[in-house]
């Protein structure tokens, strides 16, 4: 670990930039749309990337020897070739559609994004474990079905919980309309703003006490079925009227931004920055395998909800260990049901497998431990409310003068980018960037979707710039802050249509775009490329495989939609399969496999 009493004599690159993968090259080969992020992200890290390569990619140079990686969208003759196909084998069609009450694909290419950043981890983790003088990694295999199982690990985890969610999902939720026209997104934590902000509008006692429950658990199920009294609130009142309401209750709104709005700000910024600080101690240890390259290296989080908890579960996947920080009592997101074994299924399908250690970091006393811990710690990383760690002298420049070494992580909202941003929180972020309307085709009004997509985004974010951060930290044995933010998540999936917006181009798909077809017994979805062709088929009274059938007679492609959750467990299209852990809750694959 970075406390160790032995540590490098030599720094084996000079300190002249923070980009941890300055001097290396990568070939690059696979899939258009799933190594989009791949160049990208490797190319902002300081690699020279070129296209082209032997049915792989290789990324190597600067004093290290090749990492490779292969990327697809899943196992062969599985029916999984594109967005639209993985989506609706890995259940995300069926839970982003819960709003809808149908199965609906999104619109933007969610699961390509999240493929191509966790293909980047696995590189990042190669030469990582390399530079610590591990064993040579073997290559990593990243698809987009594994990727989906991921995105919607919560969600699975839930379906087989020992009893039944909070709240029933059934359709329902934001965004709310003013009477003049406006659509907005309404974001709380305390039940107290709630109640505030609704009776400032007037609104009936009993719709504001019925509409908070599914509200508070719209991230947990992703829909919110309140009271349609509460959508008829607003659009009795102008947005004036509105944001009064919301200032005087502490609750926050946000006016849904559109693509052309978000183009025309973006400045183009990286999703992540990494900082080299001043110079630290290295172990000279070497606890790295060609499977686990993190294996020796601690991991402190001090996160909450889910982006910084999926962040720091994907390090330990990779072989770090991770403790997590909890206040005093625990975490009181182990009791959200449903629950398996007395534990939430949802809160184990990010934490499972962590050490916790319990601190009050309002306290002096347990501020002190904290410090004793990250002095023996690799990693600190956190998602607590902007200027907190400050407030706290829990910040980069307070922890790593207790160790140099340190890689000091935070995963936040907006990374300080946007003057006017409001609550850093998932419907939010996609309220102020124009995901709302991204993830639905034209013709239908612009609505986040109610699955935690930023979130998870952003988590992924996060472990990639810990993994960059780390790499920096051995090539120049400095210690390093990085930030990641649910703003640059936002920015990498909407990348694509950010482009086509900025050049005069529709941001937006087609009407009816990603939309299941209904069969006798369920639905299909044909890829994108056959989905034309495919409308012209009526299936609505056949069977589900006799569809498939007459599609795939005719050249064409398609799927059959999952629709249930736990049907999962035994999907054959899958390239790995859901198992149990010990409290009995599913756990799904992880992200990469070993070829």
């Amino acid at each position: 670990m970075a406390s160790s009493a032995t540590a490098r004599t030599e720094v084996r690159r000079p300190l002249d930039t923070a980009r941890p993968l300055d001097a290396l090259r990568c070939d690059l080969d696979g899939p258009a749309a799933l190594t989009r992020v791949v160049s990208d992200h490797l190319t902002r890290l300081g690699a020279t990337v070129r296209a082209g390569g032997p049915g792989r990619i290789a990324l190597g140079g600067g004093g290290f020897a090749p990492v490779t990686a292969r990327t697809d969208w899943g196992p062969a003759g599985s029916g999984i070739e594109d967005e639209a196909t993985a989506q609706a084998v890995t259940g995300v069609m069926a839970v982003h559609g819960r709003r809808h009450g149908t199965p609906r694909g999104l619109g933007v290419d969610h699961l390509a994004t999240a493929t191509g950043v966790l293909t980047v981890q696995g590189l990042l983790a190669g030469l990582i474990g390399q530079a610590r003088g591990g064993p040579p990694a073997r290559r990593r295999t990243t698809t987009a079905d594994r990727a989906g199982l991921l995105t919607v690990s919560q969600y699975i985890a839930a379906a087989g919980a020992d009893e039944p969610e909070a709240v029933e999902p059934a359709p329902g939720g934001p965004p709310f309309t003013s009477s003049d026209g406006v659509l907005f997104e309404l974001e709380t934590l305390d039940p107290g703003a709630w109640a505030e902000f609704w009776r400032a509008l007037e609104a009936p006692a009993d719709a504001i006490r019925a509409g908070w429950r599914p509200f508070q658990f719209r991230y947990a199920t992703a829909c919110a079925p309140f009271p349609v009294d509460l959508h008829e609130v607003t659009r009795r009142h102008p947005w004036a009227r509105i944001r009064r309401a919301a200032a005087l209750s502490e609750a926050e709104v946000c006016r849904l931004r559109t693509l052309a709005e978000r183009a025309a700000e973006d400045d183009g910024a990286d999703p992540w920055t990494l900082r080299a600080l001043g110079p630290g101690r290295l172990s000279t240890t070497a606890a790295a395998t060609a499977d686990r390259p993190l294996a020796g290296l601690t991991v402190l989080e001090a996160g909450r909800r889910i982006q910084a908890p999926l962040a720091a579960h994907l390090l330990g996947l990779l072989g770090a260990r991770v403790i997590r920080v909890e206040p005093p009592g625990g975490d009181p997101l182990r009791g959200m049901p449903p629950a398996c074994d007395g534990i939430s299924a949802r809160w184990l399908a990010l934490n499972r497998g962590k050490e916790a250690v319990e601190i009050d970091i309002k306290a002096p006393g347990d501020r002190s431990r904290l410090r004793e811990l990250v002095a023996d710690a690799d990693v600190f990383l956190h998602n607590w409310a902007p200027g907190k760690a400050a407030e706290l002298a829990l910040d980069a420049e307070h922890l790593t003068a207790v160790n140099p070494s340190l890689v000091y992580a935070y995963t936040g909202g907006w990374a300080d980018r946007l003057d006017d941003a409001p609550m850093g929180t998932d419907f939010m972020v996609q309220a102020r960037t124009g995901v709302g309307e991204a993830a639905h085709p034209a013709g239908e009004p612009p609505v986040p979707s109610l699955m935690t997509l930023l979130d998870v985004l952003g988590g992924l974010h996060g472990t990639e710039a810990v993994l960059a951060g780390l790499l920096l930290r051995e090539r120049t044995g400095h210690g390093v802050r990085v930030d990641s933010s649910l703003l640059g998540a936002a920015d990498t999936l909407l990348a694509p249509a950010l482009h086509r917006a900025a050049t005069g181009a529709d941001p937006r798909h087609p009407a009816g775009f990603r939309h299941p077809l209904r069969t006798s017994d369920g639905w299909i979805a044909p890829s994108d490329t056959s989905a034309p062709a495919a409308a012209a088929y009526d299936v609505s009274g056949m069977c589900t495989e006799d569809a498939l059938d007459q599609l795939r007679a005719h050249g064409l492609t398609a799927t059959a939609v999952t629709t249930d959750l736990s049907a999962l467990h035994h999907d054959p299209r899958l390239s790995g399969s859901i198992s149990r852990d010990a409290h009995g809750a599913p756990a799904v694959p992880d992200p990469w496999s070993f070829a």
